[in-house]
């Protein structure tokens, strides 16, 4: 699998400053303290990826931003505290990487459902599942198939708090490319796999 340099050189980036963060005060930890109901999410990222068994012949570079409500006040209790936040992702650069050529594409995630961990101290981990739309400027996969197609997901991060309201943030996708027959042939990339890096305003 090849990651772009950029991705790799921003998680060490992101793994520095998160050694030399100074230490937290406070009894309440830094998710609970950022992540509180009626919070904004704010969130630059880059990342990229690979297609996986028949689509490993494919890859991506992404980058784009996240900007995310969190709706409700935590829930439940030990290491699965947290609350609800619902977000949305615009993508105005998705290169595909494809066999015959690489192809720009852009995309929108205007449905992201996310549940915030907020009971550690510094590191909030968090799962989603989004819906979403990729538009490109030739078909994707390459043949008689489409330049728009939707992409269901599902995906797994966490947030590496450096202090309060600021945090860095690592998550892995996993992507199903599909034109959901809106071309003659729809033989999609059932699976696809990606990897980006952030930093968080939260507000």
């Amino acid at each position: 699998m090849r990651v772009p340099f950029v991705v790799v050189a921003l998680a060490l980036v992101a793994i520095v400053a998160s050694l030399f963060a100074p230490p937290v005060a406070h009894a309440q930890g830094l998710p609970s303290q950022s992540l509180a109901r009626g919070t904004w999410e704010l969130e630059p990222f880059v990342g990229g990826g690979t297609g996986v068994l028949h689509a490993s012949n494919t890859q991506f570079i992404i980058a784009g931003a996240r900007v995310g409500r969190v709706l409700t006040r935590e829930h439940l209790h030990g290491w699965a505290r947290g609350n609800f936040e619902f977000a949305a992702d615009f993508m105005p650069l998705y290169l595909v990487m494809q066999p015959g050529g690489t192809v720009y594409g852009a995309s929108f995630k205007p449905v992201i459902f996310k549940w915030n961990f907020t009971s550690n101290h510094k590191i909030a981990p968090y799962a989603l599942i989004a819906g979403g739309v990729l538009f490109t400027s030739s078909n994707v996969p390459a043949g008689n198939t489409s330049y728009v197609n939707f992409t269901p997901q599902g995906a797994l991060g966490f947030h590496v708090f450096t202090r309060p309201k600021r945090a860095w943030d690592f998550e892995i996708q996993f992507v199903h490319h599909s034109n959901a027959s809106l071309g003659t042939f729809n033989p999609g990339l059932n699976a696809s796999v990606l990897f980006t890096v952030g930093y968080n305003w939260f507000k």
